[in-house]
C-alpha cells in the first residue's frame, strides 16, 4: 500500500500542470505514463544482459528494443505538452509501425507477429477519443494492406524463421498479443471504476449542496415542465417537492405572472442565453398549533439558462433555473417608492403652497403699506376723516388677515411636529357652534350668504378642548363661506350619534373635483390649480381640522361633487380620551356622480 502511494505520487509529479486539477484526466494520464514507462525502462534494463548473451543484434532485433525504449519518450512527450490524443496517436504509430517491421522479416501477412495489428486500435480506445481510434484503425488496416501488398510483389526480405521454430514463435506472438490485450482491459476496467467513482463522489457533492443550499435549483423542458426539483422547495414552498415536479410550480404562480414565467424559461430555451425575471409564487403556511394552513404569495427571483442534454428528442435543450426569495427585498423596494412618492408629493404640496403664497402675504401687506403711506400724506392727498377711518380700517383687516395667515402656518408647523397640546375639559358645544356662527354672520351676509345653524337645545355636554373645537368649526364655516356663491346658504348641524358628536357643514358651493378630492386635508393643498383659483388662501383650513379631529381621537369625512357643493362631517367621542399612537389620516373624500339617487357611501377611518 505504501508502495502504491509512493509510485502514485511520482507519477502525479511527472503529469502535465492542466490535468492535475482534472481527477478524470488525472487518472487517463497516469493509466498512459505508468505502463510504458515501467516497460521501457525494465527493457533498457535486459538489454546489457540480453546483449552479453546474444552478442550483437540483428536489425530486427535493434527495431524491437528501439520500440521498447520508445514508449519513454511518448510518456515525456504527454508530460510536457499535456496532449492525450496526439500522444496516443503516437503511440499508435510507434506501435504499428514495430509490428509492421517484425512481420517483413518474419513472413510478411501470415507472421506471428501480425496479430498485434488488432491491438492497435486496442491501444487508441483507452483514449476516449474518436478522432486517435479513428486513425489506428486506419494505421493498422493500412499495415496489413502493406504487408499483404508485399508478400504479394515478392519484396519480403530473405530472413525466415526456422521451421522448427515457427510453432514456438506462433505461440510467443499469441501470448504475447493476448497479455497487452489483457493489460489494456484491465486498463480500460480500472479506467472505468475510477469514472464511476468519481462520478459517486461528484453526485454526493451536487447532492450535499442540492440539499443544504438556500436557493432552489429545478430543472425544466422546453414547455416549463419541471424534471427535478431540489429539497430546498420544500422550505421555501411549504409543500412537498414532488407536487412540484412538471406543472405543479407552475400552478402555483400568480396568474398575473404566469406569461413572465413561461416566457423567461422559452427564451432562455431558445436564445441560450441567461434570463432573469421576478414573480409571485403561492406558498402554504401552517399557523397555530392545530395545524391550520393557509397560503401567501412571495416574491421569487429566478435566474435560468438553457442545457444541452442527450435527450432523445431532436432538440435536447433543458432549461435550468435558480430560484431565490426575494419578498423583503420586493417589500423594502415598495416601501422606498411609496416614501419617494410621499416625499414627492409634499415637496409638490409645499411648492405649490410657496407658488400661492406670495399672493396671501402680499396682498395684505401692500394694503397695509399703501394705505398707511396714505394716511402718512393726508394733508399732501387732503385726505378726510371719513376717508382716512375707511383707510384704517382696511389697514386693520389687513393685518388681520395677515395674521390669520400666520396663525395657520404656526399651528400647522406646531402639529406637524407634535407640539401643539390638547387640554381636555367639559364644555357645551351648543354654545360653541352658536359663537363661532355668530362670529362668522357677518362675514357671510356680506358675501349674500346665509349660515343656518341646526342644534338642539339639549346638546349634552362633552369633554374636550373647547378651544380646538372651535377652532375646527371656525376653519370650517370659513372656507364653506370662502366657496359658496352668493345667494347660497351653509348650514351647521349637531346631533349626537352612538357614543359620538357629529358635526356637519354643508354648503351649496362649487364643490370638489374628484382628484383633488382624494387629497383634500393634506398641509399646503388647494383645490384646483393655482392659475385657476378664485379664492384666496393658504390650504391650511382642512388639515388643522383633520389634525385636531385625529388628536381628539374622532373622524372626518368629506362628500362633494362639482357645483352642488360640500359636506364635511366631524364625528368626536363624547368622552376624549388621549391616544395611544399617532394620528393618522383620518380623511375619507368621496364622490357621488351626477345622477346618482342614492347617498353617499360614507367609509370611516379610525
Amino acid at each position: 500500500m505504501r508502495l502504491s502511494v509512493i509510485i502514485r505520487d511520482h507519477l502525479d509529479s511527472l503529469l502535465h500542470p492542466s490535468a492535475r486539477h482534472d481527477p478524470m484526466t488525472s487518472a487517463r494520464h497516469r493509466a498512459f505514463i505508468g505502463p510504458r514507462l515501467l516497460g521501457g525502462l525494465a527493457a533498457l534494463a535486459t538489454l546489457p544482459i540480453y546483449l552479453a548473451l546474444r552478442g550483437a543484434p540483428q536489425e530486427i532485433e535493434v527495431m524491437v528494443f528501439a520500440w521498447l525504449i520508445a514508449p519513454i519518450l511518448l510518456s515525456y512527450y504527454l508530460s510536457r505538452t499535456g496532449n492525450y490524443e496526439r500522444a496516443h496517436i503516437l503511440s499508435s504509430t510507434a506501435l504499428a509501425a514495430v509490428v509492421t517491421a517484425v512481420c517483413a522479416y518474419t513472413g510478411g501477412i501470415s507472421s506471428f507477429a501480425a496479430i498485434w495489428l488488432v491491438a492497435v486500435p486496442l491501444d487508441a480506445a483507452l483514449s476516449t477519443s474518436r478522432r486517435a481510434v479513428a486513425v489506428a484503425v486506419v494505421l493498422a488496416l493500412g499495415c496489413a494492406l502493406g504487408l499483404v501488398m508485399i508478400e504479394a510483389f515478392g519484396l519480403l526480405p530473405v530472413t525466415r524463421i526456422p521451421a522448427q521454430y515457427g510453432s514456438l514463435f506462433e505461440a510467443l506472438g499469441i501470448a504475447t498479443a493476448t497479455m497487452y490485450a489483457s493489460a489494456l482491459a484491465f486498463s480500460a476496467e480500472a479506467l472505468s471504476r475510477t469514472s464511476r467513482k468519481l462520478l459517486v463522489v461528484e453526485e454526493a457533492r451536487y447532492r450535499l449542496l442540492a440539499h443544504n443550499i438556500s436557493d432552489v435549483i429545478s430543472r425544466h423542458s422546453r414547455n416549463g415542465a419541471i424534471q427535478f426539483i431540489s429539497p430546498a422547495a420544500e422550505g421555501l414552498l411549504g409543500t412537498p417537492a414532488a407536487l412540484l415536479l412538471e406543472h405543479g410550480l407552475f400552478d402555483r404562480v400568480h396568474v398575473a405572472d404566469r406569461p413572465a414565467y413561461l416566457t423567461a424559461l422559452s427564451e432562455a430555451a431558445r436564445s441560450g442565453e441567461e434570463r432573469s425575471v421576478e414573480f409571485r409564487i403561492r406558498r402554504d403556511v401552517i399557523r397555530g398549533h392545530d395545524q391550520r394552513g393557509s397560503s401567501e404569495f412571495i416574491w421569487i427571483e429566478m435566474r435560468c439558462r438553457s442545457i444541452e442534454t442527450s435527450a432523445s428528442d431532436s432538440s435536447g435543450t433543458e432549461v435550468v433555473a435558480v430560484m431565490r426569495d426575494v419578498t423583503e427585498r420586493k417589500t423594502q423596494e415598495r416601501a422606498l417608492e411609496l416614501a419617494h412618492m410621499e416625499a414627492e408629493r409634499a415637496g409638490a404640496s409645499k411648492s405649490r403652497f410657496l407658488a400661492t403664497m406670495s399672493h396671501e402675504l402680499r396682498t395684505p401687506l401692500n394694503a397695509i403699506i399703501g394705505f398707511s403711506e396714505m394716511i402718512v400724506h393726508e394733508k399732501d392727498m387732503m385726505i378726510d376723516a371719513a376717508r382716512r377711518q375707511e383707510y384704517a380700517k382696511l389697514i386693520n383687516e389687513s393685518g388681520l388677515h395677515l395674521l390669520s395667515v400666520v396663525n395657520g402656518i404656526l399651528d400647522m408647523s406646531k402639529m406637524e411636529s407634535g407640539n401643539f397640546e390638547i387640554s381636555p375639559e367639559p364644555f357645551m358645544p351648543r354654545e360653541s357652534l352658536v359663537s363661532c356662527c355668530n362670529l362668522m354672520v357677518l362675514k357671510a351676509r356680506e358675501n349674500g350668504i346665509e349660515v343656518v345653524t341646526r342644534a338642539p337645545q339639549d346638546l349634552p355636554q362633552i369633554t374636550g378642548d373647547p378651544r380646538a373645537f372651535k377652532q375646527m368649526i371656525l376653519n370650517l364655516l370659513s372656507n364653506a363661506i370662502k366657496f359658496s356663491e352668493q345667494g347660497g346658504k351653509v348650514v351647521v348641524a349637531a346631533s349626537v350619534e352612538g357614543p359620538r358628536l357629529v358635526v356637519r357643514v354643508t354648503d351649496s358651493g362649487i364643490g370638489i373635483g374628484a382628484e383633488d378630492l382624494k387629497r383634500i386635508g393634506d398641509p399646503f393643498f388647494q383645490a384646483g390649480k393655482t392659475y385657476q383659483r378664485r379664492h384666496e388662501g393658504t390650504g391650511l383650513g382642512l388639515s388643522i381640522v383633520k389634525s385636531l379631529v385625529a388628536m381628539h381621537g374622532g373622524e372626518m369625512l368629506v362628500e362633494s361633487r362639482i357645483g352642488e357643493g360640500t359636506t364635511v362631517t366631524v364625528a368626536l367621542p363624547m368622552v376624549f380620551t388621549p391616544p395611544l399612537k399617532d394620528a393618522s389620516d383620518n380623511v375619507a373624500p368621496l364622490v357621488r356622480s351626477r345622477g346618482e339617487s342614492q347617498d353617499y357611501q360614507v367609509k370611516k377611518i379610525a
